[in-house]
């Protein structure tokens, strides 16, 4: 019998592949709590027609690549989801970084300087 499985896709950058986040709430067996743990599944989308936020249903199937064992059988309705906006400077052109130190007047200096040899004196 194959694993039918209700999510929500969480990302579609791939071609024909969507990655579903599937949720399973229980409670622990030892702390007697609810808690909800999420999973995420790589499902074959062969039309490339489920976006962010599209509740689905993926059902097991034998291995696509090698993440893929799932498959979208249907788009059952859209749920909002937050997308992860990476923050800081980390992520930015070296250009957009430079124009906001300049802006906020730190004087920091981001060019390149030249490594000081051993033995040499300033």
């Amino acid at each position: 019998m194959k694993k039918i499985r209700k999510g929500v896709v969480v990302s579609d950058r791939m071609d024909k592949t969507v990655v579903v986040r599937v949720e399973r709430v229980f409670q622990h067996p030892v702390f007697k709590k609810i808690v909800k743990k999420y999973s995420r599944f790589k499902a074959h989308d062969k039309d490339n027609k489920c976006k962010v936020g599209d509740q689905v249903e993926i059902i097991e199937t034998k291995p696509i690549s090698k993440d893929k064992r799932w498959k979208v059988t249907n788009i059952l309705g859209f749920e909002k989801v937050k997308t992860r906006i990476r923050p800081g400077r980390l992520h930015k052109k070296v250009e957009e970084v430079k124009e906001e130190l300049k802006e906020e007047g730190t004087g920091r200096d981001l060019s390149v300087q030249e490594p000081v040899q051993e033995g040499e004196n300033k």
